[in-house]
């Protein structure tokens, strides 16, 4: 079984309309959606929900009003400004403080200072995770509730949920939407993968981008491919695109077409591969075809494991 994630340094260079239409070409394989603070995958793939299960990702403070005899000690200690004045039934302030969930960030310092016991820390859900079936196979993917935090950490569980199908019905690929940017939830959905395809699109900010992202997988040595969406927007800074993954001697794996066709796809709820057979189709079919050639020469058992960061899991 083999991993692989595709990445693009920046949101908006057409990275998961990419991913849907390798998803349709590719077979004996496993979906992810790592993008979990704003996936969008399964507008395309239209998953049927199998599971649905909690993510607990953090702890939210609450305090006791019977208990609390507003010294105000907990209003002193919040760096967030959680901590707000409690009203009676009346709207009016009754002496004693209440916590904004939505500024809470569970660090606990509250609870720690209050000198009555009143603040405890409970256990919140920070989102929902979901086992689908799709038209091109299984899928794993979540959504993360607003104002969450530890996404790093429901990107690994989905890895590793998507890992522990692969291996018992014996799937030979999985394939990992991940978010963009280069922060936790990256690192999270690119550890120990076998194979890289960063899509970017010539523009300064992505070509900028880029070349961030390809620190980071030079920096956990996993194979790197690049491809160019929307290359013929602006031929100079694809150009310079080009010149670049060529000086660090990495293969680009096509380049494709600014395609209207693409949107159409999206609002008709499907891939482009399924929607038009046109020469983007063809182009994202030879991509396909060079992608798999490289993911076919990593040597069987090849991991990048080494390179995980000590306690992924609880980013």
């Amino acid at each position: 079984m083999k991993e692989l994630v595709i990445l693009s340094g920046k949101g908006g260079t057409g990275k998961t309309s990419l991913v849907g239409s390798l998803c349709a070409l590719a077979e004996n394989k496993i979906m992810v959606d790592c993008d979990v603070d704003a996936a969008d995958l399964h507008l395309i793939i239209a998953p049927r929900i199998l599971e649905d299960n909690s993510f607990i990702g953090g702890e939210e403070a609450l305090i006791d009003s019977d208990r609390c005899t507003g010294c105000g000690e907990c209003l002193d200690y919040c760096y967030f400004d959680a901590i707000k004045p409690a009203t009676d039934s009346n709207g009016q302030e009754d002496g004693r403080y209440r916590v904004d969930p939505l500024a809470c960030e569970g660090c606990a310092v509250c609870s720690y200072y209050c000198p009555d016991d009143a603040i405890r820390m409970e256990k919140v859900e920070s989102g929902r995770w979901y086992v689908s079936e799709t038209r091109h196979g299984p899928m794993v993917h979540a959504r993360l509730g607003i104002a969450q935090s530890n996404s790093g950490r429901l990107v690994s569980l989905l890895r590793r949920r998507a890992r522990e199908m692969a291996d018992k019905n014996g799937t030979g690929l999985i394939i990992v939407d991940g978010p963009p940017g280069i922060g936790c939830p990256v690192i999270a959905a690119l550890t120990g993968a076998q194979y890289a395809l960063l899509v970017t699109e010539p523009t300064r900010s992505a070509f900028h981008d880029l070349k961030r992202l390809l620190e980071l997988t030079g920096h956990f040595r996993i194979p790197a491919g690049v491809v160019i969406n929307k290359y013929d927007i602006n031929p100079e800074v694809a150009a310079e695109i080009e010149e670049h993954v060529a000086g660090l001697d990495l293969k680009l794996l096509g380049k494709i077409d600014y395609d209207q066709e693409v949107t159409k796809a999206q609002v008709a709820g499907t891939t482009l591969i399924e929607y038009s057979d046109n020469n983007t189709s063809r182009q994202i079919k030879d991509i396909w075809h060079r992608l798999t050639t490289e993911i076919e020469a990593i040597p069987e058992g090849a991991s990048n494991e080494d390179h995980k960061i000590t306690g992924i899991d609880g980013v």
